[in-house]
């Protein structure tokens, strides 16, 4: 493998900037992603529009977008959709200094499906989609320990406040596995690992998922879904989680479109707070999981407490739900402000559609 110079053009805001360590580091593989031009069975696609996905800097994205800067790391293939991937990634402002190119294996490749609601036999549904994955064998897939002695990496990975992983990674093959466990255990005094489940069954069928429970508990942070970890952990139960979970300082549970819960630990014993989440008009679900890991995380960053981080994960991934891709931009910094801030009975009154904001403490807001 190659290392790839980083070479970022920043957005606008400067939001994202390059820094010899940002704060925040996500390693992980991401892949082309081709999205059918209308909706319904991919048997009726023609026309296909691409762009760049992976958990892991779907994150790092959502963090710049939120102004913190963030670095991901990587590998891909010397090929043109490995050479997109950086440039997307680094035009949002993302570090990708640590990317590597494989020159003989490929860039994974997933394509998304999107529900019309018209009948066909083969369609989804309105509002429903579905990823179809083609990494088999991919670059990222070949990552391991290895990483951690090139010099770039180890220098974001030993400098970052944050490292942020997810159990895709495990998923892929024994060497991912086991760079993970060495990521963990390399962690520097004051670093926070904070791992999102993100269960992908498919990815499971061939490898054992009781191995995801011990990187789970070895985390400071730990993001699951409810619905994920009653598949891998056999309960979503907040109490049942932190008796099967006793190593992280904070485990949070998204539940669906409800509400997120944090468990957190302190110096005044276990302390649980839940946020509902805010009313959506909802275009389009993939990639909201991962912008309000970005939002909770950046709050995590800011020394924010334990109800504004989950409101910032809300907000984060509102602002996806209504956009048809993984990346919907937050809004303006004061927006945002007004609403980490805002009484409770008008957080609950507060509504997100895709043509704006509407709160009780912000009129009507138009992008």
């Amino acid at each position: 493998m190659t290392q790839v110079p980083t070479g970022s053009p920043l957005p606008p805001t400067g939001a994202g900037r390059h820094t010899p360590t940002p704060p925040a580091v996500c390693l992980g593989e991401s892949m082309a992603v081709l999205t059918p031009a209308s909706r319904g069975p991919l048997e009726r696609a023609d026309t296909f529009h691409r762009t760049a996905g992976g958990a892991e800097s779907n994150v790092a994205r959502g963090l710049v977008a939120l102004a913190v800067p963030a670095a991901w790391i990587s590998a891909v293939g010397d090929d043109g959709f490995g050479r997109h991937l950086i440039g997307e990634l680094a035009e949002a402002g993302v570090d990708t200094s640590a990317v590597l190119v494989d020159p003989t294996r490929p860039t994974g490749l997933y394509v998304k499906e999107i529900g019309a609601g018209d009948g066909h036999p083969h369609d989804l549904g309105a509002g429903r989609s579905r990823m179809h994955y083609y990494r088999g064998g991919s670059a990222a897939s070949a990552l391991g320990p290895a990483l951690l002695e090139r010099p770039r990496a180890a220098a974001l990975l030993g400098g970052a406040r944050l490292v942020h992983l997810t159990g895709i990674t495990a998923a892929l093959s024994d060497s991912c596995l086991a760079l993970l466990h060495e990521i963990l255990r390399r962690r520097g005094p004051g670093q926070a690992v904070s791992f999102d489940l993100n269960w992908r069954e498919a990815l499971w069928r061939r490898r054992d998922p009781g191995v995801l429970r011990p990187l789970l508990d070895a985390a400071d942070l730990v993001l699951l879904g409810a619905d994920e970890a009653t598949a891998v952990l056999g309960t979503a139960e907040p109490a049942e989680l932190r008796a099967l979970l006793p190593g992280p300082r904070a485990i949070v549970v998204k539940n669906d479109a409800r509400d997120a819960t944090v468990l957190e630990r302190t110096a005044g014993g276990e302390v649980v707070t839940t946020e509902r989440a805010l009313s959506v008009d909802v275009i389009e679900p993939i990639g909201a999981g991962d912008a309000f890991a970005a939002g909770y995380l950046a709050g995590e960053l800011r020394g924010y407490d334990a109800r504004r981080r989950l409101r910032l994960g809300h907000i984060a991934a509102a602002a996806t739900l209504v956009v048809p891709g993984d990346h919907g931009a937050p809004p303006p910094p004061g927006v945002v402000d007004a609403l980490l801030d805002c009484p409770g009975d008008a957080w609950e009154r507060t509504r997100v559609r895709p043509d704006g904001i509407s709160s009780p403490v912000l009129g009507r807001l138009r992008p």
